[in-house]
């Protein structure tokens, strides 16, 4: 074995150590070359250096890979900073792109962990969770690091790289992925978990704990989820089945937020390195329906750094209103998506499909004790397909649930034995009575609530311990422009609504 260390200087942007590579979003390291060398020897080379604060978003260190490679081995430290209280301590993610090159869109994507490993390998059989397995081809390979938070003293890092010499162990695994479909009931209503995190990423359970939890969870559909990476996608196939549908995705967890690619194409990648500054958005929400998926920005008013959704929801196909256990920032997500109706209550085509954006709730569940399924959406679909479930959440025939044991059915009727349901619109004049239905199982001791462009309208008593309940209210559409309905447990702050048991999304109402 040959050791090497290079050493970047006292701030570890020293003189040409670090080059501009594109509108001050990211840097490059002075490169780290390894020579040729004996079959069955490694090579080591270390990087040392520190970022200042105000860094780039990314930083790149190549590395020069000769001929005759056969595993790239790569471990990192970083040293977290004594600061004072409500400063952000260092945080230091890393990824790997391969001789293809680093430009936006990926092509030369390897793999990203985040923050979640310290050290990962890739080799053509087989690579570290997160990763992509493949060949290890001469070139120049980059070493991507993510100063996701600087401490005003900076970043100390140091990088380590270490190159197997060798022929390939094997030839890279074929992947095998799950079926778009499996045995449904016909039209029915279909319980799902779109937003999950298995080892793959920053999750600690495996695929098939998962799909252990979501089965006993009584959910019909997952969506496949990790940060920034596809490599999981080629090991659900075991875990679907005639029971449980599992959708593939991704979690693009961007510095302005994070948004949820829901049924992509098997082997899809979105790309994550932009901020709502540079105008790159669109293209990426496009390339995730190209490829077949949904558009769901994810925990939009989350308070974790970088969490918040700043892009906008024109591109959005749903929203991602619940995320885990019901907290302030749900509310105000709520809240705020509640806000957006009114804008298209009255637009022509609301309720089918356009000019609103239609809610969804999901986990984000990690590892134990993150409840799988908790929320969940229920979906009125045609069958337990992909494309079925997405035509019902884009569409928004469907509610959010604490759990599987609360079913929820919302109707409005009007003259002429009009009927509609959630998602939909109630074509009816504006003067014309129409009497909203709203049953509710499973909430004990939950108060039931009717919400319209006014507030909420409708309150009832608690429900009794049984947790079955009805309401019923009469309205017109000059009135309330929608109406969705609420369930929620009793409040604990007063003044502030109790926590979430379920909600609906809106039935329109008026021509």
């Amino acid at each position: 074995m040959c050791t090497d260390a290079d050493h970047g200087g006292e701030s570890g942007l020293g003189r040409r150590a670090l080059l501009v590579t594109g509108a001050a979003t990211a840097l490059t390291l002075g490169t780290m070359s390894f020579a040729d060398a004996a079959e069955g020897s490694q090579s080591t080379r270390t990087l040392t250096g520190t970022l200042p604060p105000g860094a780039p978003d990314f930083v790149y260190l190549p590395v020069e890979v000769p001929r005759g490679v056969r595993e790239i081995k790569v471990s990192y430290t970083y040293t977290k900073a004594t600061v004072p209280a409500g400063t952000q301590n260092n945080a230091l993610d890393i990824g790997i792109f391969d001789e293809r090159g680093t430009a936006l869109g990926g092509h030369g994507f390897r793999g990203w962990s985040g923050g979640a490993r310290t050290e990962f390998f890739v080799r053509a059989d087989d690579a570290t969770p997160g990763y992509i397995p493949g060949p290890v081809h001469a070139g120049t390979w980059h070493i991507a690091l993510g100063p996701y938070t600087v401490a005003p003293k900076g970043l100390p890092y140091s990088v380590t790289v270490t190159l197997t010499h060798g022929p390939d162990a094997g030839p890279a695994p074929k992947p095998v992925y799950p079926p778009q479909r499996a045995r449904g009931r016909g039209r029915a209503w279909y319980r799902g978990d779109c937003h999950l995190h298995s080892w793959y990423s920053d999750g600690r359970r495996t695929p098939a704990e998962i799909g252990e939890l979501a089965r006993a969870a009584g959910l019909d559909f997952i969506n496949t989820s990790d940060h920034n990476t596809h490599s999981s996608q080629a090991h659900w196939a075991d875990v679907a089945g005639d029971d449980l549908l599992v959708m593939l995705g991704e979690e693009i967890t961007t510095r302005n937020g994070h948004v949820v690619a829901l049924g992509t194409d098997p082997g899809t990648f979105v790309d994550w390195r932009y901020r709502a500054r540079d105008n790159r958005w669109a293209k990426y929400a496009d390339q995730i329906r190209r490829a077949g998926g949904l558009v769901v920005p994810a925990h939009p008013h989350a308070t974790c750094i970088g969490c918040g959704w700043k892009f906008g929801f024109g591109e959005a196909d749903a929203v991602e209103v619940w995320n885990g256990p019901y907290t302030p920032d749900d509310e105000v997500s709520l809240q705020d998506w509640d806000n957006t109706l009114v804008s298209y209550a009255r637009s022509r085509g609301a309720g089918k499909g356009g000019g609103w954006i239609p809610a969804m709730g999901n986990s984000d569940a990690h590892r134990d004790p993150d409840r799988i399924g908790g929320p969940q959406t229920v979906v009125l679909a045609d069958d337990l397909t992909r494309d079925a479930i997405q035509a019902g959440i884009r569409a928004g025939r469907s509610y959010v649930a604490e759990s599987s044991s609360v079913e929820v059915g919302f109707t409005a009727t009007g003259g002429k034995g009009r009927v509609a349901g959630l998602g939909e619109r109630l074509a009816v004049g504006l003067d014309s009575p129409v009497t909203v239905n709203l049953e509710v199982q499973g909430a004990p001791g939950c108060t039931l609530h009717l919400v319209t462009d006014q507030g909420t309208l409708f309150t009832s008593p608690a429900l009794p311990d049984s947790g079955t309940g009805k309401a019923s209210w009469t309205t017109t559409p000059s009135y309330a422009a929608y109406v969705r309905a609420e369930v929620r447990h009793a409040a604990t702050v007063p003044g502030l609504p109790g926590a979430l048991t379920a909600f609906t999304n809106p039935i329109f109402l008026g021509e």
